[in-house]
């Protein structure tokens, strides 16, 4: 049986080797050895491009989502352009219209002068072209008279009893309120009625 001792190296063999040779087992130990048959560094090449091949696919994955996100985003933009973008000009074409209500309020219903007449025909009709040109564009009116007071829709100036109009519900349009699809340009100033004082 042979002696352990001359499987081992003795302190007596550390001590000749060279600098060299532990340079050697530093570098060895450091870095592995490379495969060493055909089939190790097949297996070894094969998952280090599976890898790259899902990193890639993940990568790819991101970045159609980021362009489908991307698309959904400018369309709903367009739309949002397209059904608002005339916010401002809608706004500024109500205070026209009012001024035309206005006008054909405090017009004289029968004068004697046909010219007056005609006039007060020709503010009529440009009104309801207005209202027309209006409603075309989704810009319509907030339900008035009779209609259940709407937070959301009525701002309430005033109470006013009456008999007629159920308690909470509109009893005059003071200003007219208008929505541009489903948003709220203007809110309809309105009073509200509340039941009759008991004498």
């Amino acid at each position: 049986m042979q002696d352990n001792d001359n499987a081992r190296p003795s302190d007596e063999d550390n001590q000749d080797m060279t600098p060299e040779s532990e340079l050697e087992m530093e570098l060895e130990a450091d870095y592995p050895a490379e495969p060493e048959t055909d089939a190790e560094m097949i297996a070894a090449n094969f998952e280090a491009l599976q890898a790259e091949v899902a990193a890639a696919k993940d990568q790819q994955l991101r970045a159609l989502a980021e362009v489908e996100n991307m698309r959904r985003r400018t369309q709903r933009e367009r739309e949002e352009a397209s059904k608002y973008g005339a916010v401002g000009l809608a706004r500024d074409l109500l205070t026209v219209a009012d001024n035309l209500g206005r006008a054909l309020v405090a017009a004289p219903e029968d004068h004697a002068d046909e010219s007056v007449k005609a006039l007060v025909a020709g503010v009529a009709m440009v009104e309801r072209e207005l209202a027309t040109a209006l409603e075309k564009h989704q810009v319509k009116s907030v339900p008035g008279v009779g209609e259940p007071f709407d937070h959301n829709v009525h701002q309430a100036v005033v109470e006013l009893e009456s008999a007629e109009i159920p308690p909470g519900h509109v009893v005059q349009v003071l200003q007219p309120g208008y929505t541009l699809h489903d948003r709220l340009l203007r809110p309809a100033m309105v009073a509200v009625a509340k039941a009759p004082e008991a004498s």
